[in-house]
């Protein structure tokens, strides 16, 4: 399937990103980096056509200003003055930013052209030994803090400034996705592969 039948290839084609397609790949299969998410890749294709409009546009901007735009325009936690002030902004500077925001793509999109355009196909076992060497970081981490903290009780006990029986320390890591909210164990979000928004 062509381009012309993808959202993500018409706007590479439309805003000049001809590199964008091979790095969302490379980034999406993990090749020589850490593997990002597809909606990781649609928020960072949002940013490079926010990049492009401003370029396009000619709009002097301050380094790191672009991506405080993208997330002044889209953020959730971003109140309602200081998105009207971005827009302002951006569209004084000649940017049509309704029309871009109908541009942003979902992770959806990305997807779409990653398997269907470009034929990229991930393989999650491949992942899997990631999945395993950041589970021992977090089983490392998590039997540090339980050591730390019962090193503490000892401390205070010895000290006379905490009284306690036999215990026993719980360190807990839970996820919970604000999407779909729903919540998880780090371990059974690690097993599972990812929440009820896959």
């Amino acid at each position: 399937m062509g381009s012309a039948q993808s959202k993500v290839g018409r706007l590479i084609e439309t805003y000049g990103l001809e590199s964008m397609g091979a790095e969302l790949e490379r980034a999406w299969l993990g090749a020589g980096q850490e593997r990002q998410s597809l909606r990781d890749l649609a928020d960072r294709f949002n940013r490079a056509l926010l990049v492009a409009a401003i370029r396009d546009a000619g709009m002097d901007v301050v380094d790191g200003e672009p991506a405080n735009f993208y997330r002044l325009l889209t953020a959730e936690d971003v109140s309602a003055g200081k998105r009207v002030e971005a827009r302002n902004r951006l569209e004084r500077a000649g940017i049509d930013v309704e029309r871009l925001e109908n541009e942003f793509v979902t992770y959806q999109a990305i997807r779409y052209y990653l398997t269907e355009v470009r034929g990229a196909s991930y393989d999650p076992d491949r992942g899997s030994e990631q999945v395993e060497r950041e589970r021992g970081t977090i089983d490392r981490l998590r039997s540090r803090v339980e050591t730390i903290v019962r090193d503490t009780v000892d401390r205070l006990q010895a000290a006379d400034t905490l009284t306690v029986g036999d215990y026993r320390v719980f360190v807990s890591i839970d996820i919970r996705c604000q999407d779909c909210g729903t919540r998880h164990s780090i371990s059974d979000l690690l097993d599972r592969g990812g929440c009820n928004c896959r």
